[in-house]
């Protein structure tokens, strides 16, 4: 009974401590989830802030827009297109690799133009200008060189399944049009000219000839009974005046 006891009491406290486990676990994805949506609301309402300043202000400060939105636009192409490569060509880990190198760099220079943007010394940010586009423009160019390589490489694996498949079809088809019999075949039932003489001569030599012709004359299928395709017509009996 002590026992019994126990081993309740065992299960019980399991039960408690996996509830409370799950619990746990839904909480922080909930948690994760409530995080990520408000960095994407964050994103993007940082973004179309962007946007409206490289449209609408001129100067330093449009310029400084400019440069943010195209280094942001260009690294979250690239990570969304390796990420999702990488989830089935493990290749691209190497790939996805360098480019967290070179994320470092760009949230780096994303910080310092978003400091320049309220730096009111617009003659020091201008003279900057130059230098701040030289490394917009390079970071940019390495995240599109690997965002279009993985690309390509997608592309031309879809390509080559593409052709084998094509290849595979062709031959099936090819194979499926083989519906043709050989004419020099004999058909079943039927046997050839030089057989049917050779028989015929052995039959005369064993003194069988007459009686296997009397024996087939009498014998001799009625074409009505003969079968045929169902398009062909019966043949009509026919009639003595």
């Amino acid at each position: 009974m002590e026992a019994v006891i126990l081993i309740l009491g065992l299960l019980f406290f399991a039960f408690v401590a996996l509830g409370v486990y799950a619990g746990v676990k839904a909480i922080g994805a909930a948690k994760r989830g409530v995080d990520r949506t408000i960095t994407q609301a964050r994103r993007t309402v940082e973004e179309t802030a962007l946007r409206a300043k490289s449209y609408g202000q001129a100067g330093v400060g449009g310029e400084l827009a400019q440069l943010r939105l195209a280094l942001r636009t260009s690294m979250r192409a690239t990570q969304e297109a390796l990420r999702a490569g990488a989830a089935e060509d493990a290749s691209l880990s190497e790939s996805l690799g360098l480019f967290q190198r070179l994320s470092v760099h760009g949230r780096e220079l994303d910080d310092e133009l978003k400091k320049l943007e309220r730096e009111p010394d617009r003659a020091t940010v201008a003279s900057l200008l130059p230098s701040l586009k030289q490394r917009t423009e390079r970071i940019t160019h390495s995240a599109d060189s690997l965002r279009w390589a993985a690309r390509d490489r997608a592309r031309q694996f879809i390509d080559d399944d593409l052709d084998a498949l094509n290849a595979q079809i062709d031959v099936e088809a090819g194979a499926l049009r083989h519906w043709t019999v050989e004419t020099d075949e004999p058909v079943r039932g039927q046997s050839r000219p030089q057989d049917d003489a050779s028989e015929q001569g052995q039959g005369r030599k064993q003194g069988n000839g007459p009686a296997d012709g009397v024996a087939q004359a009498i014998t001799a299928p009625d074409p009505r009974l003969q079968t045929g395709y169902p398009w062909q017509k019966a043949a009509r009996p026919e009639t003595t005046n």
